[in-house]
């Protein structure tokens, strides 16, 4: 397999996963390396941090691919989102959002 995913091949693989009902191996690597590339430019203090948001990404492509829709010719930028929205969802998890104050006036950041 390349080392990048054309949207012809992504798009062909999944309507044959759909028609199977079940993920092929394939699929499978190309959503690897989906998730892999799309971490690159991101960038964590913890290591344990960013395969645990590369692992929330891979749930939620396993989750939801059967959702895609092969009347779109854009798979990849169906399953890109999806992966975008793993990593922000892995991102919430580890680190919930705390309420931010901020005063205008001191120009200061608190949080709470």
């Amino acid at each position: 397999m390349a080392n990048y995913i054309k949207n012809k091949e992504l798009r062909e693989e999944i309507i044959v996963c759909l028609e199977a009902d079940e993920l092929t191996p394939k699929a499978i690597d190309m959503f690897y390396l989906l998730v892999t590339h799309f971490g690159w430019n991101l960038k964590y203090k913890n290591p344990e941090d960013r395969k645990d948001c590369e692992s929330q990404a891979m749930m939620d492509l396993y989750m939801y691919w059967r959702n895609y829709n092969p009347k779109y010719p854009n798979a990849f930028a169906y399953f890109t989102q999806l992966t975008k929205n793993g990593f922000a969802k892995g991102w919430r998890t580890i680190h919930p959002h705390k309420e931010i104050h901020i005063s205008l006036s001191h120009g200061t950041i608190h949080s709470i």
